[in-house]
């Protein structure tokens, strides 16, 4: 069965190769897994399960590891994201002071489930359980920018920024 991701431009022989590439670069260095992935995520914007076989072909590492990694680090993802990634803190400081609130707005403003991705693939939400900036609360990531003392008011604005 061969991958076909959705991400706009991707030719998946291309992306295969390039991913094939990164391999090579990493062949024989311990611990090099992760960068792989990362890397091949990079190239083919998501790790669906083929691609993972592919890597564990290719790599020689069991498929159950390969899988193990990807399901467990949230950086990672197996079905293509939006071009930009929401993440609301939900922290302790941030969920006391309305951050599930903010996550419910976009939820409704961006008509998604926590995980999903908007139909015009534009922003993929999520929750982080911290993001460091707790006097700034609640506060949330686009991407790697950060938004301080977001409430539902706010939400209009800065969503078109992006």
């Amino acid at each position: 069965m061969q991958a076909k991701c959705t991400c706009p431009g991707t030719d998946h022989e291309k992306a295969l190769a390039q991913i094939a590439n990164v391999i090579d670069l990493y062949r024989g260095k311990d611990g090099s897994l992760i960068q792989v992935l990362h890397l091949a995520q990079q190239i083919y914007g998501c790790l669906p399960l083929e691609v993972q076989m592919f890597i564990s072909r290719e790599m020689g590492i069991p498929l159950s590891e390969i899988s193990g990694v990807v399901s467990f680090y949230s950086f990672f993802s197996t079905v293509p994201r939006g071009e930009h990634t929401i993440r609301v803190c939900l922290g302790t400081a941030c969920y006391v002071r309305g951050g599930k609130r903010v996550l419910e707005g976009l939820m409704q403003r961006l008509g998604v489930e926590l995980g999903g991705t908007t139909q015009d693939g534009k922003f993929t939400l999520e929750v982080a359980r911290c993001i460091g900036a707790c006097g700034l609360a609640p506060a949330m990531l686009i991407d790697d920018e950060v938004f301080k003392q977001v409430n539902v008011n706010k939400l209009e604005s800065i969503l078109t920024k992006f």
